[in-house]
């Protein structure tokens, strides 16, 4: 037996995906296409989605990532990881089943802290699929790789606080049916640093909101909009102040490491889904009097493929494992290693994908520039691969540190 063996729940969970997937999500995909171009709206909540909402909750696949029973599939992360891989080899699957980023991080923020108000006028809906939210923590003017240096201001007046300020990548805000944020900012300078911030609800139409645009990616503008929102004099009950002033840090913290492992499981749904393309392309085409599956260099990249995306969903599945067992905090190290191996391995086999497909290949006839895309944004997203390494490479330095320092001790004795 396996040390990660799946649940006899979760394999039907996965059968049952998998029958979805083939029988409704890829199908839909050039449905959801076709509706996006022909409501010349970059926006647009095309129907087809709607549908596919409707066909994932009749058939049970709703709200999977939710841990907890009864509010969702209760699942643990180790019974979900192979579940949003799956979903990760689409890019309408999660939303479908109600698994998308950021409303999944949203949902769990609310649900741990969130007043009996917030749930009921925000965590339902969003639990019934009828409302999309956002998560306002990226600063234009500083590097918000490092949560220290959120600026927008937070400043206690009476029984409010009035915000100021200026987020972007506020991702899903330009969705048609975002109404919530979840926003961070400073509301006391002076207190220690990881006491400084606090996070707050917001209704995206509170007045003093302008969301003054949609940052494109790689030229793309996604359909739930990467905003850039200004805040003015923004006024927040202080009853909205989530878990109580200066947990800000503290939220993100639990927020961020259940979203990084669910972006890279989708990742390895990407570099699966691309690794398939790439070999019935080079098993179809033929260059040169022999099928571009012949060549040296193409059975390299296929072979090296599998290989890693092997060890990346190996890792991912140790991660998810961990979080399950001893906790988040102390899966810290794995969580940080598979945010910066799954993002750049599957870009790499997205890259080749590409470049078996020839010129279609950078062409919206197949998924594989959208993933490129993606993947790359992914790697800055919750923190870019530089922090991450830093964070594990503080963590091993730490362990012969405190060897050295023992040996010291020992020695003047």
């Amino acid at each position: 037996m396996s040390l990660f063996d799946l649940s006899d729940r979760a394999r039907q969970y996965q059968t049952d995906l998998l029958e979805f997937m083939d029988s409704h999500v890829y199908p839909a995909e050039v449905v959801y296409e076709e509706q996006m171009r022909e409501s010349g709206d970059p926006h647009f909540q095309p129907p087809v989605l709607e549908e596919l909402k409707v066909e994932a909750r009749r058939r049970g696949l709703w709200n999977l990532f939710h841990p907890h029973p009864g509010t969702g599939a209760g699942l643990t992360n180790l019974e979900y990881a192979p579940l949003a891989e799956i979903m990760g080899r689409s890019h309408i699957a999660s939303e479908a089943c109600n698994c998308n980023a950021p409303d999944t991080g949203n949902m769990e923020v609310l649900e741990l802290f969130g007043t009996a108000e917030h749930k009921e006028k925000y965590l339902t809906p969003l639990l019934e699929g009828t409302m999309a939210s956002a998560f306002a923590m990226t600063e234009p003017a500083v590097a918000s790789s490092d949560a220290t240096n959120v600026q927008l201001s937070m400043v206690r007046d009476g029984d409010e606080y009035v915000l100021n300020g200026r987020k972007w990548f506020a991702s899903n805000a330009l969705h048609r049916n975002c109404r919530v944020l979840i926003v961070m900012g400073k509301t006391d300078p002076s207190a220690a640093p990881h006491r400084q911030q606090s996070m707050m609800v917001v209704p995206i139409d509170a007045p003093g909101v302008t969301v003054m645009r949609g940052l494109p990616v790689f030229g793309y503008q996604d359909r739930e909009g990467h905003a850039e929102i200004d805040f003015a004099d923004v006024r927040v009950p202080a009853k909205d102040v989530l878990k109580g002033e200066g947990e800000g840090f503290a939220i993100s913290q639990a927020r961020l490491g259940p979203g990084r492992i669910h972006h890279c499981m989708r990742a390895i749904g990407m570099a699966e889904r691309a690794l398939e393309l790439m070999c019935r392309r080079a098993s179809s085409r033929v260059t040169f009097g022999k099928p571009v599956s012949e060549n040296a260099n193409v059975q390299d990249w296929i072979a090296e493929a599998r290989i890693e995306i092997e060890m990346i969903r190996l890792l991912t599945l140790k991660a998810a494992y961990l979080m399950d067992t001893v906790g988040n905090k102390e899966a810290r190290t794995e969580i940080a290693a598979i945010k910066v191996a799954a993002p750049n391995i599957a870009l790499k086999i997205v890259d080749r994908a590409i470049q078996v497909h020839g010129g279609a290949g950078v062409t919206d006839d197949f998924p594989l520039a959208m993933m490129y895309a993606h993947l790359r944004a992914l790697r800055l997203a919750d923190g870019p691969d530089e922090v991450h390494k830093m964070s594990i490479a503080r963590r091993e330095l730490r362990k012969y540190r405190t060897k050295t320092e023992n040996n010291q001790h020992g020695g003047n004795k």
